[in-house]
């Protein structure tokens, strides 16, 4: 029985502090579904994966955590699962249930508003866990947590997750010209001078396109999480990098993107995508952390520190992220090319 109204949802958007309401409200709208649809590398990695993985979805009972418009529900069902269940707070859940009423869906999917942690589910275990929780810097957001508590509460053992493992890479780029344009506007805005907001730009992550010629450095895997046995703990983290500069050229901050792996039968190749600038484009594009120095680099330097990522404490779907960094240069003028300093970024 789908329950989808307002006065069905099992969490009351009232009791929900401000940071809440915000998150859950900003997906009410169309707009960021259509984005999310268009993104077809996104959609058809994990139509693939169920699609190419009919023979697990057979006959199950499949959990959609953050269902959306019901895209994935749709693609479960349509290919094997037995029953779906698809769980959102925000009020798209009701065009979904439309949609998959109209799609001829309506006796296989039932549809669920609320909070998962409040919902009720018609089924004391499911078989397979679906969700698009991924977001910028693979971890902004925190919808990760809330498929952690779906396993530990309600998949049975040795029960699927799509995706079930994820990682986030890093590498230095090029980007003088953005980084300048960024920072010197505040310089003189109409006549005036709005210095203080230089900090607070710099605090920031830039969330955008980057060039797969803008790198300029060797990249690294910085983590790894396999979804069937990490805890919402080993989310914050600390990871240490080491990178080799592969051009002359200057180093203006670091790019980061994820990489992401859904479940397969031993022998056969997973679906995988990823969201690096090597890669096609996705709606997460890249995140950039532009570092206070501008490294004049030159081949066979190296860039090497420690990144440190936590939520925020007064929004835990915000990042607090810290890169300590230690710039080595070699040649006769090394130790005057050489930097070490620290960078921190909040990412909301």
């Amino acid at each position: 029985m789908n329950k989808t109204s307002v006065e069905e949802s099992a969490t009351d958007k009232g009791t929900l502090n401000e940071y809440e309401k915000h998150y859950f409200t900003s997906y009410d709208h169309y707009g960021i579904h259509e984005e999310m649809l268009q993104d077809s590398v996104r959609t058809l990695s994990y139509r693939n994966a169920i699609v190419q993985n009919k023979d697990l979805f057979k006959d199950k009972i499949v959990l959609d955590v953050g269902c959306g418009t019901g895209i994935l529900s749709m693609f479960a069902a349509k290919n094997g699962a037995k029953h779906v269940i698809g769980v959102d707070m925000s009020s798209i859940i009701e065009m979904a249930r439309e949609i998959v009423s109209l799609n001829g869906f309506s006796d296989k999917i039932t549809l669920l508003r609320g909070k998962l942690e409040d919902v009720e589910l018609p089924f004391p275990k499911v078989d397979i866990i679906i969700s698009e929780w991924m977001g910028y810097f693979l971890l902004y957001e925190s919808m990760l947590d809330t498929v952690l508590y779906a396993r530990d509460h309600y998949l049975v053992e040795n029960g699927l997750i799509f995706p079930d493992k994820c990682s986030i890479h890093i590498a230095g780029i090029e980007d003088s010209q953005y980084k300048d344009e960024k920072l010197n506007y505040w310089q003189d805005v109409y006549g005036f001078d709005y210095t203080p907001f230089v900090p607070l730009v710099k605090r920031e992550p830039l969330v955008d396109t980057v060039e797969h010629g803008a790198v300029n450095t060797t990249k690294q895997k910085l983590i790894e999480f396999d979804l069937n046995k990490i805890s919402v703990a080993d989310l914050a983290f600390k990871a240490s990098f080491k990178l080799n500069v592969k051009t002359q050229d200057f180093i203006n901050g670091l790019v980061a993107w994820f990489d992401i792996e859904f479940p397969a039968p031993k022998g056969k190749k997973p679906v995988t995508f990823s969201t690096g600038a090597h890669a096609p484009y996705t709606h997460w594009k890249q995140t950039v952390f532009y570092l206070e120095d501008d490294l004049e680099a030159e081949p066979n330097d190296t860039l090497s520190g420690r990144l440190v990522c936590t939520p925020n404490k007064t929004n835990n779907r915000d990042l607090d992220i810290t890169i300590d960094y230690q710039f080595k240069a070699n040649g006769p003028d090394g130790k005057e090319r050489s930097r070490r300093n620290k960078n921190s970024f909040l990412m909301h």
